[in-house]
């Protein structure tokens, strides 16, 4: 049979206590050295008995892992410190931010006409102001844009007359030459006639002493 759990609390007989002391303490040393060997760890333990008697064990200084002890807990003291300011820092800029929202948010609401009732009459003259100087600029913007698209549209004018004008040179050009080839055809039809009726009139010209030679050889037979 195993062996039953043991209670964790004082031994109260001093002798049972002594020797369960020593085993534990040998088996605390073993487990510290095994765990440096095994896993390449730096280990320090310091055990004091209940005499005031010191049992240690180190693979390195006791001297050195204590002092890279206190510097690590000091670094990481510090590294509190540091997170803890920061947030500190934040948590007000956060405050900042959240007034400066609704203060933003409030002056919005004013311009717009709501909430006037909590404003004081030196506040809404103010407010006044605001919105008299913010009118000058929005009707100066609104000139200016005004201006630029007439000044545009003046461009644009000019550019479709001077398109206007080209087409309409153009279209006159054809028609003038269309009307040159009408005049054209004619004229040639007339002095095709004219060819024709000369070409004829000189034929029979030209037949003419032709035609009379049988009747004067008839008239030489007779």
């Amino acid at each position: 049979m195993g062996r039953g759990r043991i209670e964790i609390k004082r031994i109260e007989n001093t002798t049972n206590r002594q020797v369960t002391f020593c085993k534990r303490r040998n088996g605390l040393l073993k487990k510290a050295y095994e765990l440096s060997i095994l896993c390449d760890a730096e280990v320090a333990l310091i055990v004091f008995s209940s005499r005031g008697r010191l049992y240690e064990y180190s693979n390195n200084s006791i001297k050195s892992t204590i002092e890279k002890y206190k510097k690590t807990c000091a670094s990481s003291s510090n590294s509190n410190s540091v997170v803890e300011a920061n947030a500190q820092y934040y948590q007000q800029e956060a405050t900042k931010l959240r007034q400066q929202i609704q203060i933003l948010q409030n002056s919005n609401r004013n311009l717009m006409g709501d909430s006037l009732s909590s404003l004081s009459v030196k506040e809404l003259k103010q407010l006044e102001n605001r919105l008299e100087r913010g009118m000058t600029r929005i009707r100066s913007k609104k000139h200016e844009l005004m201006f630029a698209e007439i000044e545009y549209m003046q461009k644009r004018e000019l550019e479709l007359q001077k398109d206007n004008m080209y087409l309409h040179a153009k279209i006159a050009e054809n028609e003038r030459e269309q009307q040159a080839n009408m005049v054209a055809g004619p004229e040639f039809d007339a002095i095709q006639t004219y060819d024709s009726r000369n070409y004829f009139q000189l034929t029979m010209f030209e037949g003419g002493p032709t035609s009379s030679h049988p009747d004067q050889t008839a008239l030489n037979l007779g």
